[in-house]
């Protein structure tokens, strides 16, 4: 799994809903990147969906990811919406970063407070681990009922430079188009025209994830994120018309 320049992963074990279990992970992004997202379409969308939606929109840059496993903060109300927050505010704090730069993905068991005082606890260890070459750590420390990770990496050409791809994914249930994965991460050290970013997270989602069917539920969590850190040595993107766009397409896909 190649590391990709501009972005950091750290796990820790923080007792969400079991002892002695990765189940916490950040992504740290330098600032610059760009990134885009689309999520479930399920009407009855989880708290950690609202707040990434609204944190997207808000455009001051997103500098930070956090995931936990065990609880999927869904079907929890006003005070879900409260805790997801508090955890974008918890990470902030340890970045120096602003709540709105921090993206919040919960998944696991619903109708149950988030433990945001674990979360918060854990975040120092996730932190001190964060490195670039952790991908297939984070790929363990996301699953839930999966019983393998899932991970994937590649590298193409693209005006002269070398450009890496790598992402993860978690999903063993509740899988059906319209954001069919439950969660995924997928980045790239190529420099993309930020407006470019949303368009092409939409068309990588309805070529991959959303041709999949296991249970034909949707689940309320369904998150798909492309990060472009920008650090790659080339000219940017601007067109997906173009040789470079189709290539750089091609591999992410």
């Amino acid at each position: 799994l190649h590391p990709i320049a501009g972005l950091r992963i750290g796990v820790a074990e923080a007792g969400i809903r079991k002892a002695n279990r990765k189940d916490l992970t950040v992504f740290l992004l330098d600032e610059g990147a760009a990134v885009a997202a689309v999520f479930t379409q399920n009407r009855f969308c989880a708290a950690p969906v609202q707040v990434c939606r609204t944190h997207l929109e808000g455009g001051q840059g997103i500098r930070a990811m956090v995931v936990n496993t065990g609880n999927a903060n869904a079907g929890t109300g006003a005070d879900g919406l409260q805790r997801a927050r508090a955890t974008c505010e918890a990470v902030a704090r340890q970045l120096g970063l602003q709540a709105a730069q921090v993206l919040p993905f919960s998944t696991g068991v619903i109708m149950e407070p988030l433990p945001v005082e674990r979360i918060t606890a854990g975040l120092p260890a996730a932190i001190a681990d964060a490195q670039a070459a952790h991908w297939a750590r984070a790929a363990e420390a996301i699953m839930t009922t999966d019983t393998l990770p899932k991970a994937f990496s590649a590298q193409v050409q693209i005006g002269g430079a070398t450009v890496s791809v790598t992402g993860t994914a978690k999903g063993a249930g509740m899988i059906r188009p319209n954001m069919a994965t439950m969660l995924g991460f997928l980045a790239t050290d190529a420099c993309i025209d930020p407006a470019l970013m949303q368009p092409l997270a939409r068309e990588l989602a309805d070529r991959s994830f959303n041709r999949i069917t296991i249970d034909g539920d949707t689940s309320t969590n369904d998150s798909f994120v492309v990060v472009a850190t920008q650090r790659a040595a080339h000219a940017p993107i601007t067109s997906w018309d173009s040789a470079d766009g189709q290539a750089l397409k091609a591999a992410m896909a």
